[in-house]
């Protein structure tokens, strides 16, 4: 444990930030859960819908840097690539 104030301070600033990252990186999860899932029922319509919502958790996370742009970007190409796959 943190015997200064200011380590107090940082330790829980640190817990905060822990859990908005979580949240965020758990709600990008559920996303390309959700469109994987929609691929999988041969849905376009509903993986389109929910796959731009994606692209915007997805970006944002690379912007604040939760997620490397390298990381962003292959997720979406994976995404796209399994959504053009499918028959119309």
């Amino acid at each position: 444990m943190p015997t200064q104030q200011a380590a107090f301070k940082a330790l829980r600033q640190s817990k905060k930030r822990q859990l908005r990252n979580k949240k965020q990186k758990d709600e990008i999860k559920q996303l390309l859960k959700s469109v994987k899932k929609a691929i999988a029922a041969n849905n376009k319509e509903e993986a389109l819908k929910l796959l731009k919502l994606g692209y915007k958790k997805i970006d944002k996370a690379a912007k604040r840097h939760l997620i490397h742009k390298n990381n962003a970007a292959r997720k979406k190409s994976r995404l796209m690539k399994k959504i053009n796959a499918l028959k119309k």
